[in-house]
């Protein structure tokens, strides 16, 4: 999933420091290390911090979830 949070975020021309911004201003305390784990796939999302992400990008649920299904 990391990857998919990371390109989303690039095609969004954001830093992960403008991000984090974003989402403290929309109610989630999450700041740039924690993001960067998110990113790494060290550290599990919350589902409230997804549909936050999912506002901001204008995506689908489906975009944070590409190829995982394939990996085993």
């Amino acid at each position: 999933m990391g990857d998919n949070l990371r390109r989303l975020r690039a095609d969004a021309g954001l830093s992960q420091e403008k991000l984090c911004a974003e989402l403290q201003r929309r109610g989630c305390d999450i700041g740039r290390t924690t993001y960067a784990k998110y990113e790494a796939g060290e550290l599990n999302i919350r589902a409230s911090v997804i549909i936050e992400l999912k506002k901001i990008y204008g995506c689908q649920y489906d975009d944070f979830f590409v190829g995982l299904d394939t990996q085993e």
